[in-house]
Order: C-alpha cells, then sequence, then structure tokens
C-alpha cells in the first residue's frame, strides 16, 4: 500500500502542470491523465469495498499473465471505457478532491478482505493483492505519459 500512496503522491505533484499539452504523445492534457487516473483508483476502491469476498473465483487470463510479466502497459493499445473517461475538462479544485479521496480510499484497503475484488474488462477478477498490483501499474503507466507531456 505504501508503495501506491507514493506513486499516487507523484500524481499529486503533476497538478500544477494540469494545463500542459503534447500532441506527439497524446491528445489529452497531463489533467485528463490525472484525473483519468484516479478515476481508476477511486472506481477500483468502491468496487472492491462493495465486493463480496466469497464470489471471488480466480480464473486464468493469458492476457493478464502477459501484462504480469512484461510489467507494462503498451500504450495506445486500449480504449479508456466510458466509466473512467474523464467527461469534462477537471481543475484543479476538481483534481484535489479526487486526490483526496483517492489518498482515503488507498488508506481504507487495508481493511478489506484478502478476497475483495474488482472485475476488470480483460484480467477478470481481480482481488486485493492483484488490484493493488494493477493500480500501481495503471498508474504508472499515465505517470510515464505525463512525464513525456511535460519533458517536451
Amino acid at each position: 500500500m505504501n508503495q501506491l500512496q507514493k506513486i499516487i503522491h507523484q500524481l499529486e505533484n503533476q497538478i500544477p502542470n494540469f494545463e500542459k499539452t503534447n500532441v506527439a504523445v497524446s491528445q489529452s492534457t497531463v489533467g485528463w491523465q490525472i484525473d483519468h487516473s484516479l478515476l481508476v483508483v477511486n472506481g477500483v476502491v468502491e468496487q472492491l469495498k462493495n465486493s463480496n469476498p466469497e464470489n471471488y473465483k480466480w480464473k486464468f487470463k493469458w492476457i493478464r499473465t502477459y501484462i504480469q510479466i512484461i510489467n507494462k502497459i503498451p500504450r495506445g493499445k486500449v480504449r479508456v471505457p466510458k466509466s473512467v473517461k474523464p467527461i469534462d475538462v477537471a481543475d484543479i479544485a476538481d483534481l484535489t478532491n479526487k486526490l483526496e479521496l483517492a489518498k482515503n480510499n488507498i488508506a481504507e484497503m487495508e481493511k478489506l478482505a484478502a478476497n475483495s475484488y474488482f472485475t476488470h474488462p480483460f484480467f477478470g477478477d481481480l482481488n486485493l493483492k492483484s488490484s493493488i498490483w494493477f493500480l500501481k501499474l495503471h498508474t504508472k503507466h499515465h505517470l510515464k505519459i505525463i512525464e513525456d507531456i511535460v519533458k517536451n
């Protein structure tokens, strides 16, 4: 959990750059990248909290195994699901509010059962440990995009 908190802190450090863009890297702004990342964190944690751990069943998914091996999300290969696609342009206040919610949600994850789970569109059901792995991987992916936007 500590690693995830550090990664969220890195997102927080990018909020001052929220209006920056670089179309050679991404069509979206830094703010959109941050907003999307926070929507994912908060959405996943809500699903974990609302899940019934007794219903969790592990199933083999080759795509999940492949991504776990390479430990990287390929850029530009997947469309953002509507549920975590920012529709409005977030301002600093919106991002700060979502960030605080994410910090609180991450702290609450420590209280969850090991088989609390959320269902990923490609990876299937991910229990708490796998969900934390996914959140770290996904957020790092967007942090790399942010860093590429900001450095150019």
